[in-house]
This record gives C-alpha cells, structure tokens and sequence, in this order.
C-alpha cells in the first residue's frame, strides 16, 4: 500500500514511524514533510491549505490512501477533495471537522447529542460578553470559536484579560470553569463504529508547575496510573459513541480521529473540546505504545471496515517532553542551529525543524518532542530528559516537571 501523509510536525513524525512499521505499507511519502521524517520517508514541497495542490500530488504520486494530519486542511476540506478522486482518507470531511473548526458548533452537536460539557454562552457583542463573564464569574474561560492554532483559549481570574481576549474574537464561546485534572483521550472511527484509544495527559501551560501562558502542548505521558479504572470504557459510552451516531444522524458521518479533550470534576467527566485530528504532543506518546499495526488499522477506518478490530498496546509507558525555542509561544526566535547527538536513549520527533546548508534550523515554536519508552512512567521519564539535555539549541527550554508526579504516584512515593 503506497500512502501519503499530510502535514510537517512532532504528530506527523510519529504517525510517519508508525505507518513505515506496519508492513502493509510498502511506499510512504509525506508532504511537506520535515528534515526528521526525510529519513524515512519520501518527502515531497506542499502547502497544507492548497485543496488543489494536494489533490495534484495525490494524482501525480498515485498512491492508494492519504492520512491527513493537521487541523486546517481538514477544516478547509481536503478529505473531501481526496475522496472526490476515489481514495480512501483517514480524515473527516470539511462538514465534520467542524468539531474542531467551531467551537459553537461542537457544543451544538453535545447537547443534541446528551455529552456531558461545560455550560457556555456564545457571543457575537460587548454586550453578550460582558453578561457571559459576570454570569461565571471567574476563573474565566474564554474561547475563540475557530481554530487559533493552540491560542484561542484564555483561563485567568484577571477580568480584563478575558475581557480583551474575548473582544479580539469575531465569535467568542465563554463558559464555566471544569475543575479536576485534564486528559485526553481519542477515539477512531469509520463513521459507524469508534475504537477508544488509551488515556494520555498533556501540559498545556508553557512553565513548570502550570504556569505561565497557555501552548499547543510542551509534553504528555501515558498511560495514566491515577486514572479511574473505567475512564476508557466510561469516555466510550459517555462522549465517543454518542458524539459518532449523532454525527452520522446529521448525514455527516465522522471519519477519522476524534480527540476528546476531558475534565475529570467532581460531577463526573465533562468534555472541554473536540479536536478532529490526532494531539500534538499526546500523538508521540500513544503510536510508540501501541501494538496494532497503524496502517492497517488507519486504512479500515477509512473505507468503513472496523467492525471486527480490537486495539492492542504494548504494555510500556511512555514520557514526550517538548524542546522550545526562546520566546514562545509569544514571539518564538527562529533559524537557531540545533545538534542532535548520532545516538540517544529516546526518540527525537522534529517538529519546527528545517535545513540550509545541510544545517539543521529551529523554524517554529516547538521545535523537538523527545520521547521515552520505558516499564514504567519513571524510567521513560529519565531516557526522554536523559537525551534532551544532549541536544543543543541556544537559549531553548523545556518543562522539568513531565509526568513527574504521575510517575512518583506509580511508584507509590507521590500524591
């Protein structure tokens, strides 16, 4: 099976390792690729929002499935085009990414769809914001209705900071702050069925013990020890398979990834959002602990074979902890020099990596995602910092505190 992957990231290097491992996939090129994924992959200039432009290289490479990886191609609706040329794509169509694509449409799915979710009000005024923030009150919680690449969402107990960050968007979702620890879990559907997938736990704010501003991510871990025995199966009857038969009552059957992002309150699990596309940097932690193949498994989601498919993970934890350039997320510097030691005890995902001059250069924000892979939390946490502490990159930063008190509490030293 010749297969193609869109997108450039930490998440498309990671499904790449995966997608190359499964035998069934004799040919694997990725588009646009980066300098991490070229050495295993054939890689190929492309830009990711260019409908025709994807649909071109599909043709001209002739390939038998596409897997579409980033949020605004889906959005923008590249499956559809690649499935209007009659080849099968992991990927929803452009009416079902809207899951991820509007926030206001996502809450409209929950309700009809009886998915337990924050109360919000959606907001199009100064006047229906305002009323929104004194109806919650704080800590508030604030979100651009479409996609802001990991910084539409503001939580803070400063008033005028909500107040601004609300005023900056053309439609605003405000709604009551879900307290309790976060995860994430996703599910794989072919429209009909989804497959729950294991729990991970990212790290969104950009500073250790929580602090400082929110990012697409700076590292995750799974699985999670303090997680409630049931979560897999609770997150399935509650949130997944409901969300998939309201879709396809709608006659816009999922197909895809469905990310289900969770707050574990006191009243039970609420859903924070929907994304339609496999997490960055949770990806990098869930394909390396995962025993089926992934190509297979991909291409009967997305010709609507997963009747009969159990999901099997191997029985190893898994630590990813994300290298950042200085400044980000604000103004992140890029075109820094960046050396990668031959041989390492993790694995070194790129993300924001270029080269020039056969130099390897910072080109984003999160620039590596090294992960671990060990028996349990702690050691997966020692070989992911083992080996980011070898890598260098001027004045760059990673979080200290992945996974640590997940992996204290596992081995019964830790809350």
């Amino acid at each position: 099976m010749k297969i193609l992957l869109v997108g450039s990231g930490g998440r498309e290097h990671a499904l790449a390792l995966g997608l190359k491992a499964d035998s069934a996939c004799t040919e694997l090129h990725v588009a646009p690729g980066n300098p991490g994924i070229a050495d295993i992959a054939t890689i190929h200039p492309l830009d990711v929002t260019d409908n025709s432009a994807i649909a071109k290289l599909v043709h001209e490479l002739k390939v038998d499935f596409v897997v579409i990886g980033p949020e605004v191609p889906l959005v923008n609706g590249a499956a559809d085009v690649v499935r209007a040329l009659g080849i099968p794509v992991f990927g929803p169509s452009k009416a079902a990414a809207q899951l991820e694509g509007s926030k206001d449409f996502a809450k409209g799915v929950m309700r009809d769809a009886g998915v337990p979710t924050a109360h919000s009000f959606t907001c199009e005024s100064e006047k229906e914001i305002v009323a929104a923030l004194a109806k919650f009150g704080a800590p508030y919680v604030v979100k651009d209705d479409g996609l802001a690449a990991g910084k539409g969402v503001v939580v803070t107990d400063d008033y005028q900071v909500a107040l601004s960050h609300a005023l900056s968007c053309k439609r605003v979702v405000i709604e009551e702050y879900l307290d309790g620890p976060e995860i994430s879990l996703f599910g794989i559907s072919d429209g009909r069925n989804i497959l729950a997938m294991e729990p991970a736990q990212d790290f969104k704010r950009v500073g250790d013990n929580d602090e400082g501003a929110n990012t697409g991510g700076m590292g995750a871990y799974s699985p999670l020890p303090w997680a409630p025995s049931d979560i897999v199966e609770e997150t399935y009857e509650k949130v997944l398979a409901p969300m998939i038969a309201e879709m396809a009552a709608r006659g816009t059957p999922f197909v895809g990834l469905l990310y289900a992002g969770l707050a574990l309150t006191k009243n039970g699990i609420r859903v924070i959002e929907f994304n339609a596309r496999f997490g960055d940097p949770e990806t990098q932690v869930l394909i390396p602990r995962l025993a089926t193949p992934l190509a297979t498994l991909l291409y009967k989601a997305a010709t609507d074979d997963l009747d009969d498919v159990v999901l099997h993970w191997r029985e190893l934890s898994a630590v990813t902890v994300v290298l950042a350039s200085e400044g980000y997320p604000e103004s992140p510097k890029i075109g820094v020099e960046i050396s990668i030691p031959p041989q390492t005890d993790a694995t070194v995902f790129h993300a924001g990596t270029s080269l020039s001059a056969s130099k390897l250069l910072s080109s984003g924000g999160r620039v590596l995602t090294i992960t671990g892979v060990g028996r349990g939390l702690a050691e997966a946490r020692d070989m992911a910092y083992r080996t980011i502490t070898k890598i260098v990159l001027n004045n760059s930063f990673f979080r200290s505190d992945i996974a640590l008190k997940a992996s204290l509490q596992e081995q019964g030293t830790g809350e």
